[in-house]
């Protein structure tokens, strides 16, 4: 058994940083249905911005929003503007083909992306 990429959200922008907030990612539905992500699925999350990487869960966002909010002692490591990479894995006997999309500065798919050499198609 291995753990494999299975969905990645690419270059996505922060839209909202809530310390308040109890906890995980706040996450588009548009883009959590592009990439196959569940609500309450464990993600890791890389800040392109400022190194950070955690661990946490989705919650669905409102469809067409763009949102991208990090809620809870995550809104500590990645800030409101940061851009991020958003991570799905699953841990499978077989190969599998990732789910990929590169966002714009909306939070808006602007195509999918193809695997990297040497990953299942």
């Amino acid at each position: 058994m291995r753990w494999l990429l299975r969905s990645k959200i690419h270059n996505a922008r922060v839209t909202e940083a809530n310390l308040a907030y109890i906890g995980s990612i706040t996450i588009d539905e548009d883009l959590i249905d592009a990439v196959g992500l569940w609500g309450g699925e464990k993600v890791l999350v890389v800040s392109n911005t400022s190194g950070a990487r955690l661990e946490t869960y989705v919650i669905v966002g409102e469809r067409r929003s763009g949102v991208i909010a990090m809620n809870g002692a995550a809104a500590h490591l990645i800030a409101q503007g940061e851009e991020v990479i958003i991570m799905g894995f699953e841990l499978t006997d077989q190969p599998l083909t990732p789910h990929m999309v590169l966002v714009d500065a909306s939070n808006r798919v602007v195509r999918k992306l193809l695997p990297a050499a040497g990953m299942t198609v």
